[in-house]
């Protein structure tokens, strides 16, 4: 039974409403997440974008173009009940953030991070009130305790839903500060996966890329797009 997939078995996906928000039905049957919760979204944008994908597959079905249900089960079976430890997991990343580790070498590589990623660390301060310390190189670099615990304050004030998309859009560009200025809407989610990959289009531009790394580029590119959209859906309104 291993190689057993489900199969579509509804024919129309509804938006419900109720007391805990908007949900989707397929034939009038409540869907529910893969640990059994009821799959409660706070907007209806989201639930109708849900539906869609509900209504989309054909014949088995695929998660992998079920974006914004994966996200939604996320947030409800595994960020809700650990909301702490992801905000803390999270929250990690501001005492190593990308944007803080130059190269030494070569100039014109330093040239490119500096005008990509320091105007970033400069809103970080301005908007966040959190200064982060630039180093040469990888050794890490302790930044300063109070701005840190501002960085962990921003993340923690999310909800369980935004917080799933923020893990995605910092866990993909590795910086917390990206990651903030996408959710604070200063930023799209394209340009931070651009500004997150000076390192690697410098090596490609001399190099040259091989077609395995681009296609996992490629997924990685998407998948933070899809966490932006997933934000902006939650958010759409903000019903509940």
């Amino acid at each position: 039974m291993s190689g057993w997939k489900a199969k579509r078995f509804w024919k129309e996906a509804t938006v419900s409403e109720g007391a805990d928000g908007f949900g989707v039905a397929l034939d009038g049957r409540v869907v529910k997440t893969p640990g059994k919760a009821m799959l409660a979204l706070p907007t209806r944008a989201l639930a109708e974008v849900i539906a869609a994908e509900w209504d989309a597959q054909q014949g088995q079905i695929d998660p992998r173009q079920m974006p914004m249900t994966r996200a939604a089960n996320t947030a409800i079976d595994k960020v809700a009940p650990q909301h702490s430890e992801v905000v803390a997991l999270l929250a990690e990343y501001g005492g190593t953030d990308l944007l803080c580790y130059r190269a030494a070498t070569p100039e014109a590589l330093r040239v490119r991070q500096d005008a990509a990623w320091q105007p970033w660390l400069d809103w970080a301060e301005a908007a966040l009130a959190a200064r982060l310390v630039v180093t040469e190189g990888v050794t890490p670099v302790p930044q300063a305790a109070e701005s840190t615990a501002r960085l962990a304050a921003a993340v923690a004030a999310m909800d369980p839903f935004a917080l799933t998309a923020l893990h995605d859009l910092v866990a993909i560009s590795g910086s917390l500060v990206l990651g903030l200025a996408v959710a604070e809407g200063r930023l799209t989610a394209d340009a931070a996966w651009n500004i997150s990959r000076i390192d690697e289009d410098w090596q490609i531009a001399q190099w040259g890329e091989d077609e395995e790394a681009a296609a996992h580029a490629a997924r990685k590119r998407a998948a933070i797009c899809d966490a932006e959209r997933f934000l902006n859906l939650v958010r759409a309104g903000s019903e509940f």
